[in-house]
Parts: structure tokens; C-alpha cells; sequence
């Protein structure tokens, strides 16, 4: 089995000899969550990549790294005839706790002509999970906003006659490059070869239904695991390529456990918990209306602020103590607050029951039907 450190051994050749391939794109939708802010990239600048991890050795080696793999993928990267030469620019993170926003942007300068315009996926801040959450009973949540406003201004920039563009992203990032190609000016969008959506969530039935995303929808390349949880979420008209992961369960969202065949990965079929998972998350948002929804993320919320961390890691860290300070903020909730909560849990675990019934009921029917035909 092969990931995209083999990937690199056996790839390393120079963009401009082949072409541009799906795995290029995943591998670039996880540059895009590299520590390149502490004044690795400045803001009027374009370097190699090459350049910037040179900066990020010289800087201490700080900055969030979010997966332990990508202190290995780095080097790699930067001195590889494939990417190291690559040019950088244009670098955006922003994190706006008022507006509940996490957003952060890097173009990549291909050769021939094209961009790769990278979003970066859900970091581990606790403000960037509760966009993510917000999704579930908002149509439009600010990252989406502001990574329309960068794929505009970034090919207004860097605009040329040939000019081709690539969009891409993992994760909430694949979402953030779906939604930014379709409501992106049209100029824009007709320069766009392909949107690279790397186990990203779908959108509201509302932004599914519209013209914009129906204009885009043969240029996306969606691709999940084969027990993809993250990705199923919300609504996707889009085609579908499932691949096979060596992890299990939520821990297939990790791309770095995504296999590859030489230049692409190897395709499989969604599994049974996969199945159960969107199914039971697909009714639980039909019988929780938004309103209910939001209330439930309000408080969620509100009980994990509780305990001053701004990151999912400081929160495990000191496991015991945070958990001592939630339950005594839940203890604390208003009675409204606390129902809220409670209904909306005890909904999902409700669905869950019915979708288990169902689907044991529909394997034993199937096992019938074939002991049947045997016979």
C-alpha cells in the first residue's frame, strides 16, 4: 500500500514534463495548512517553496503544526524537482472570533500558465469547528464569503489571456473551493479547469439548488474515503470518487492515510457504516429544524468556552481539569439552555436506533434472499 510519501519517491519529476494530477491536488490542499504565517511569507511576495521552508527552519521551526506528518512532508516538498520550485504567494489566515470565522488561503504558481488556489481545511481552533457546525443551520457561513472575495481578487491579479486555475482543498477547505468557483464572478469561472473537493461537507439544499452551483458542477472532483463521515455531510449533487483509506472510521478523514496507485489514487465503494452515518446524520437534520440546530450549537459552544481554550488540543491536554469546568458549566445552564442541549442529542441517538433497526432488518432480508436462491 502506497500514500503520498511514496507518492513523492516515485513522482518526483518536474510539473512542467507531466501533468497536473489528482494527487498534485491533495498534496497541495495540505501545503495550504503549513505554518507559513510568523513572517514566512510576506504579504506583497512570491517565493519558492523551497524559499519557505528555508525561512521556517531559520524562524525556529514555530507555527501550528496541525499533523505530526507534515514536519516530514515539508522538507520533502521543499527540496523535490516537483514542488520546491513552485512560487507562493498571496498567504491569508484570519481568525475572527466576533464573526465565528476561520479562513485561510495560499496560491500556487504552476507551470504552463496555471494557478492552484489552496484553502485550508478546519484548523484546530475551537472557532474554526464551530463555523464548520454552523453549517448545519446556515446557508452561507463568512469563510465561504471571504474565499469567493480571495478567488476574485487573486485571478483579478494575476489575470492574463491563458491563464487556467485549479481550486482546490481538504476538508472544509474542498467546501471553501466548491462554493468559491461557483459564485466567483463568471470571467472567472470559465478559467477554471477543475475544483478539487478532498472529503469536504456539502452545502444547504438551498446553495445545492441554485443556478451557481449547477454551473460548476462538472468541473468538481469529489473524492472521499470509503467510510467518509466529514465529507457526507449536507448535500452533494457532484459526482463521487471513493478511495481506500488504511484508517478506520472518522480517522479516514486523515489524508495522509489515503492510498495511491501511481498518479491516482485507488478507487472502492462506500461502506456499510458510511451508509449508516449519513443516513442517520440526513435524518436528524429533518427532524431538527435550524432554529433548534443553531440553539444546540450555541450552547455546545458556550459549555467548550467555558474552559478558556482556544484550540481542541489545549482542551485534551488538560483533559481531567476542562472536564471537571464543562460539566460544571452545563450544571450551570439556564433550563432552556439545557433542554435545547438534551432534545437535540437524544433526537440524533433516536435516529440512530431507528437507522441500526433498519439496516439489521435489511441484512437479514438480504441473507434470507441468498440462502434462498441456494437452495
Amino acid at each position: 500500500m502506497a500514500n503520498i510519501f511514496d507518492y513523492m519517491q516515485w513522482r518526483d519529476i518536474p510539473l512542467a514534463k507531466t501533468e497536473f494530477n489528482e494527487i498534485d491536488n491533495l498534496i497541495l490542499a495540505r501545503f495550504s495548512y503549513f505554518p507559513l504565517d510568523n513572517e514566512i511569507i510576506h504579504k506583497n511576495e512570491k517565493i519558492t517553496i523551497k524559499e519557505s521552508y528555508k525561512r521556517y527552519k531559520e524562524n525556529g521551526s514555530t507555527g501550528r503544526i496541525l499533523q505530526k506528518e507534515d514536519i516530514d512532508l515539508y522538507p520533502i516538498l521543499a527540496n523535490s524537482q516537483r514542488f520546491g520550485g513552485l512560487y507562493i504567494s498571496d498567504f491569508e489566515n484570519k481568525i475572527d472570533e466576533e464573526l465565528e470565522k476561520q479562513f485561510s488561503a495560499i496560491t500556487i504558481h504552476l507551470p504552463n500558465n496555471y494557478i492552484y488556489v489552496a484553502y485550508r481545511g478546519t484548523d484546530n481552533t475551537i472557532i474554526g469547528w464551530r463555523e464548520d457546525l454552523n453549517m448545519c443551520f446556515s446557508d452561507t457561513v463568512p469563510s465561504q464569503i471571504d474565499a469567493t472575495n480571495y478567488l476574485n481578487k487573486i485571478v483579478e491579479k494575476y489575470n492574463n489571456p491563458g491563464l487556467k486555475i485549479f481550486v482546490g482543498g481538504h476538508s472544509k477547505g474542498g467546501n471553501l473551493a466548491i462554493y468559491a468557483s461557483a459564485f466567483c464572478k463568471k470571467d472567472i469561472q470559465d478559467k477554471i479547469i477543475n475544483v478539487y473537493n478532498n472529503d469536504g461537507p456539502g452545502f444547504s439544499e438551498k446553495i445545492a439548488g441554485t443556478q451557481e452551483y449547477t454551473n460548476i458542477l462538472n468541473k468538481i472532483q469529489t473524492f472521499m474515503p470509503q467510510t467518509s463521515i466529514i465529507g457526507r455531510l449536507l448535500n452533494h449533487k457532484e459526482k463521487i470518487i471513493i478511495l481506500q483509506s488504511t484508517q478506520t472510521g472518522i480517522m479516514q478523514h486523515d489524508l495522509y492515510s489515503w492510498q495511491v496507485l501511481a498518479d491516482h489514487f485507488v478507487k472502492d465503494d462506500f461502506t456499510s457504516s458510511s451508509e449508516f452515518i449519513d443516513q442517520t446524520i440526513s435524518n436528524w437534520l429533518i427532524e431538527v429544524s435550524p432554529e433548534q440546530r443553531k440553539e444546540f450549537v450555541r450552547v455546545l459552544f458556550e459549555i467548550l468556552n467555558s474552559t478558556q481554550a482556544e484550540t481542541l488540543s489545549q482542551i485534551s491536554s488538560k483533559w481531567f481539569s476542562n472536564a471537571k469546568t464543562m460539566i460544571k458549566s452545563y450544571q450551570q445552564l439556564d433550563e432552556k439552555s439545557k433542554e435545547a442541549l438534551n432534545k437535540t442529542i437524544a433526537v440524533f441517538m433516536k435516529v440512530g436506533r431507528e437507522n441500526a433497526k433498519l439496516e439489521l432488518k435489511n441484512k437479514a432480508e438480504h441473507k434470507t434472499k441468498i440462502d434462498n436462491d441456494n437452495i
